[in-house]
Order: structure tokens, then C-alpha cells, then sequence
């Protein structure tokens, strides 16, 4: 739940926004800074959930505020800069995820050639790994509506916004996203209640 001391400062930044975008346009790096400043922290959460690397979200991070600022007065304000943001971040990371992912697929995982068997086993460790995988395995579409609502606690109308889809798409995106992580992850509920 927002504080009312950060709504209030969120709905003076939100009213002074067109005039900060005409001035980040016209090339003015204090306020191009205040915007980033506004912004990073969320666009950072919104990158570090889809990425699931700190190194990467930062980057992914910065590459979205290259872009935002460079595609800056393209922006109509059909939407609020924050949504605009959240699209740039998404395209963003998605285009930076098929190339992570092509290179990781070329690569060997010295940790699991070097890894012995051992009976010991950590609940905690194991399921935040076994949730982190399944929840990377799910389809794109279903993993950025599920990371954007359950995680990073967007309401449908936001993502349905930032993702350009109904409402109602994005609730069935994350109804299918919950049921597909419930079936990847009954075998290992099942494993830890013997």
C-alpha cells in the first residue's frame, strides 16, 4: 500500500510531467534526471523480475531510459509516462532475453558437471529454485502478466495498458500463468509432503 506522504508526492510529479518531457526534449539534464530518478526504481523492479539478474535488470534499466530519452518526443500521452515507460522496459528486456537466452543455450554450466549428489536437501532453497525455473519456463506472455501482477503488484488495468490488450486478456493470461505454475509445481508439493 502506498503512503499517503509518497501519493501525494507521485500526484505533484504526475501533474508537472508534460512540463519535465518538454524540457528532457529540449535537452535539459537536470530534468531528464529528475525523470529518471522518479522512474529507475520501479522500471529496476520491473527489469530484475523478468531478467531474475541484478546485473542485467540495472542494464536493462539503463537501456530503457536510452531509449525512452531518445524516443522521448514521440511520446503523445495517451497513456501516463510511467505506463510509456514500462512498455519501453518490457521491449527492452524481452529483445535482451532471446539474446541471453541463445548464448546461455551455447554455453556448458560448470556447476552442474561439478555438482556431487547430496542427500541433504534445503526446502526453502529448493522450492524458491524450483518456482524460479518454472516461472522462467512459462510462455512470454504468460510470465510478464504473471511477474507484472502477482510480483511486481500491477493492477490488470496497468498491465492491460502498458501491454496494449483488453482487461479481460490479462486476467486469463494470469489465470492460465497460475494454473501452468500449479501443475509444474505439483510434483515437487507432492515430493515434499512424503
Amino acid at each position: 500500500m502506498t503512503s499517503p506522504a509518497v501519493a501525494v508526492e507521485a500526484s505533484r510529479f504526475v501533474s508537472r510531467e508534460p512540463e519535465l518531457i518538454a524540457r528532457v526534449v529540449a535537452g535539459d539534464r537536470l530534468a531528464a534526471r529528475e525523470m529518471y530518478d522518479a522512474h529507475a526504481p520501479r522500471v529496476f523492479r520491473l527489469a530484475f523480475r523478468l531478467t531474475g539478474d541484478d546485473d542485467l535488470a540495472r542494464e536493462m534499466t539503463q537501456e530503457t531510459f536510452v531509449r525512452a530519452f531518445a524516443q522521448l518526443d514521440r511520446f503523445r500521452g495517451e497513456s501516463a509516462l510511467s505506463t510509456w515507460l514500462h512498455r519501453v522496459t518490457l521491449s527492452v528486456t524481452s529483445n535482451a532475453m532471446r539474446k541471453v537466452k541463445r548464448f546461455r543455450e551455447r554455453e556448458t554450466d560448470l556447476d552442474e558437471a561439478l555438482t556431487i549428489s547430496s542427500p541433504v536437501r534445503e526446502a526453502d532453497h529448493d522450492l524458491r529454485d524450483s518456482l524460479n525455473r518454472a516461472i522462467d519456463e512459462l510462455p512470454e506472455i504468460y510470465r510478464v502478466t504473471f511477474v507484472m501482477h502477482d510480483v511486481e503488484g500491477y493492477t490488470h488495468d496497468e498491465i492491460a495498458t502498458v501491454l496494449g490488450i483488453a482487461e479481460g486478456t490479462c486476467k486469463s493470461r494470469l489465470s492460465v500463468a497460475r494454473a501452468q505454475l500449479r501443475e509444474k509445481l505439483a510434483t515437487f508439493a507432492k515430493e515434499w509432503m512424503q
